[in-house]
C-alpha cells in the first residue's frame, strides 16, 4: 500500500450512546495506561481484538494499546515497563496479573533505503521489518482486517472507524483492509487468521478477501515453521478447533501446514473413515476445553500424523523386512522430522507424541506380564484416547476397547486375574515367591489427552 493510497477522511466516530462497550468490562491495568498515557499527554486508544470482542458481547483474553508516543516515550512514563521485539517493536507494561501490550501507531515510512524508519520486505513481498511510526490514519489503514481497526477513545467513550468495521461487525464479516493480495504476500500467516477469526467469531470472511486464498496458499510454505506452531496452538487449542479446521481445508490451507496428512486424508476409499477420524478427535478437543480441561499439542499432532506413520512402517514391513515395533519407531522419526520442516513442535512434545503411537500395537495384547506394564506407561492415557478414537477408522474393535476401557476401573489384584495372572518371572539370585530387594518401581503420573 503506498502513501498515494491511503484515504484522509476523518473517522466515523460513534459516540457512547450508539455502541455497547463499557468501562466495566474493560481490565482496570488497561484503564491505568489509556490514563496515565493521556495525563502524560499523548493519544491513546484500545484497539483491535479487545474492542471487536466487546462490541460482539464477548470477553477479550487481553487489551491492546495503539499510542502516538514512541516506544521510549512509553517506558518513560512506566517504570513496570520493557521495550520488546526486534521486527515490531512493542512496549510490555507488567501489572501484577497481566500485561498491556502497547504499540506506536505504524506509519508508511520512509521510502529512503537507508532510513531506519521504513517497511523492508522479502521479494515476494512478506515484511520482515516494520518499525516505521505515522498517524493513527496510518495506523488503522496498515492493520489486518476491519473489525480489527476499531479504536476505543477513553477520553469521550467514543468508538473512532476508518475502514468501516463498525458495518462489517453488523454484516458478521471479516474483510481485509486494502487489496488482499498485496495484504496476503506482506504476512502469509493473514490467511490462517481470517479463517481463524471467522470460526471462532461465527463470522463469514467477504468474498473479495476469501478469493486469492486457494491461489496463494503456497506462500504458507515459506513461513517459519516455529511461526506456524505458534499459529497451531492458536487455530486448534482455543476452542474452536473443528471448525476452523473444515474452513482451513475448505480454504486449500491444510495441506501446507499438514501435507503428509492432507494426501492420507485424500486417498480415504472406505466412507470418509479417516475424515471422521479427525473430526472426531478435534471435536474431542473442543469439548475437553469447554469443560476446563487441559490439551496437549503433542495429542493433536499424534492424531494428524498417525496415517502417514502407518504408511510408511507398512512400506518399511515390506522392503525392509522390520518387525512392527521397529517398523512403527522409524516412520515415527521419519515422519515428524518431514512435519516438524512445516510447522514445528518441540521436542517436549514430539518425543511423547511418537510414545504415545509407539503403544498401539501394545493394545493387542490382553493377557501376560506386558500388559500390566502399559497400564503404567506414562503415555498410556493418551495412548488409549487414540485407541478409541482409532474405532473410527476401524483398526479397533469396540470389545477391545471396552475391555481398556474396563481395566482402569479395576483393583490391582482384579487386573491381576484379567492378565490371564501371569507375573513377572524371578529375576537373578532371587527365589521363588521371594520378594525382590530392588528398587520399588515409582508409578507414573497419567498424561492427559
Amino acid at each position: 500500500m503506498n502513501q498515494a493510497s491511503l484515504p484522509v477522511d476523518a473517522p466515523r466516530i460513534i459516540p457512547r450512546p450508539d455502541h455497547n462497550i463499557s468501562r466495566k468490562n474493560i481490565s482496570s491495568a488497561a484503564l491505568k495506561v489509556l490514563y496515565r498515557l493521556n495525563d502524560a499527554g499523548f493519544q491513546a486508544f484500545i484497539v483491535g481484538g479487545g474492542v471487536r470482542d466487546l462490541l460482539l458481547n464477548r470477553q477479550p483474553k487481553d487489551f491492546d494499546i495503539a499510542t502516538d508516543a514512541s516506544p521510549e516515550q512509553v517506558h518513560a512514563v512506566f517504570g513496570n515497563s520493557r521495550i520488546i521485539g526486534r521486527r515490531f517493536r512493542l512496549v510490555h507494561v507488567r501489572f501484577r496479573d497481566e500485561i498491556i501490550e502497547v504499540a506506536t501507531f505504524r506509519g508508511i515510512g520512509s521510502e529512503d533505503e537507508e532510513s531506519e524508519d521504513r517497511q523492508i520486505l522479502d521479494v515476494s513481498g512478506r515484511i520482515l521489518k516494520d518499525n516505521s511510526y505515522g498517524s493513527i490514519e496510518e495506523d488503522a489503514w496498515r492493520r489486518d482486517f476491519t473489525v480489527n481497526a476499531l479504536y476505543y477513545n477513553v477520553a469521550d467513550f467514543s468508538i473512532w472507524d476508518y475502514v468501516n468495521g463498525m458495518q462489517d461487525i453488523a454484516e458478521g464479516c471479516i474483510r481485509l483492509i486494502g487489496d488482499p493480495v498485496t495484504r496476503y504476500r506482506e504476512d502469509p500467516v493473514r490467511m490462517i487468521r481470517a479463517v481463524r477469526l471467522a470460526a471462532k467469531l461465527n463470522l463469514k470472511i467477504h468474498a473479495d478477501s476469501a478469493a486469492p486464498i486457494a491461489q496463494l496458499a503456497p506462500l504458507l510454505d515459506s513461513v517459519p515453521p516455529a511461526r506456524l506452531f505458534d499459529e497451531f496452538l492458536k487455530v486448534f487449542a482455543t476452542g474452536h478447533a473443528l471448525e476452523s479446521y473444515r474452513r482451513l481445508c475448505t480454504h486449500g490451507l491444510f495441506a501446507h501446514l499438514f501435507p503428509a496428512t492432507a494426501r492420507w486424508l485424500e486417498a480415504d476409499e472406505v466412507e470418509g473413515k479417516r475424515q471422521r477420524f479427525i473430526e472426531r478427535a478435534l471435536l474431542n478437543t473442543d469439548q475437553r476445553i469447554a469443560d476446563g480441561l487441559p490439551v496437549t499439542p503433542m495429542f493433536l499432532f499424534g492424531v494428524f500424523l498417525w496415517g502417514p506413520v502407518q504408511a510408511r512402517a507398512a512400506a518399511l514391513r515390506e522392503s525392509g523386512g522390520m518387525s512392527e515395533n521397529q517398523a512403527l519407531i522409524e516412520a515415527g522419526l521419519e515422519v515428524t522430522e518431514q512435519q516438524i520442516a512445516r510447522v514445528s513442535l518441540p521436542r517436549r512434545f514430539s518425543v511423547p507424541m511418537r510414545e504415545m503411537l509407539q503403544l498401539q500395537p501394545r493394545f493387542m495384547r490382553q493377557q501376560g506380564r506386558r500388559t500390566g506394564v502399559l497400564l503404567e506407561h506414562r503415555r498410556f492415557r493418551a495412548a488409549y484416547d487414540l485407541l478409541v478414537l482409532r474405532l473410527e477408522l476401524g483398526e479397533a474393535t469396540p470389545e477391545l476397547v471396552d475391555w481398556w476401557t474396563k481395566i482402569q476401573t479395576l483393583s490391582p489384584e482384579e487386573q491381576k486375574k484379567e492378565f490371564g495372572g501371569q507375573q513377572q518371572a524371578p529375576g537373578p539370585g532371587q527365589a521363588s515367591g521371594q520378594p525382590s530387594r530392588g528398587r520399588r518401581r515409582r508409578r507414573r503420573p497419567r498424561s492427559a489427552s
